[in-house]
C-alpha cells in the first residue's frame, strides 16, 4: 500500500522558518514525482511546489518563490519542503502527494496519485 506521511509542522511567528518532512512507505519514491500542496480555512487546495524524479524539474507557486524550498533525497524515501520568511498567509493544512508524470511545468491536483494525511502550519504572533 502506498502512503505518505508528512511532519513538520507547527505554530511560528511571521518571520520564521519550518522544514516540512513527507516519508514514502510502500513504494520507491525515485519513481515519482513529488508535490506540496495546501490549503487554508475556507480556501481551495493549491500548488506550493513540485520536484521531479530525478530533481531536475522544480516549480514554485509565485506566492512563495524566493522564500521556499523544495528538496528530495531518494535514498531515504524522502522529500523536503523548507520554509523560511513564513508569513500570516503561508497558515494551512500542507500536503504531500506522489505522481507518474515527469516535468513539474503543470503539477495539478488530479495529477497525483497518492496523497499524505496532511501537517497543520500556522503563522501567528
Amino acid at each position: 500500500q502506498l502512503q505518505l506521511v508528512e511532519s513538520g509542522g507547527d505554530l511560528v511567528q511571521p518571520g520564521g522558518s519550518l522544514r516540512l518532512s513527507c516519508v514514502a512507505s510502500g513504494f520507491t519514491l525515485d519513481l515519482y514525482t513529488i508535490a506540496w500542496f495546501r490549503q487554508a480555512p475556507g480556501k481551495e487546495r493549491e500548488g506550493v511546489s513540485c520536484i521531479s524524479a530525478n530533481s531536475a524539474s522544480t516549480n514554485y507557486a509565485d506566492s512563495v518563490k524566493g522564500r521556499f524550498t523544495i528538496s528530495r533525497d531518494n535514498g531515504k524515501n524522502t522529500a523536503t519542503l523548507q520554509m523560511n520568511g513564513l508569513k500570516p498567509e503561508d497558515t494551512a493544512v500542507y500536503f504531500c502527494a506522489a505522481g507518474s508524470y515527469a516535468y513539474c511545468s503543470q503539477y495539478t491536483q488530479r495529477r497525483h496519485d497518492s496523497w499524505g494525511q496532511g501537517t497543520q502550519v500556522t503563522v501567528s504572533s
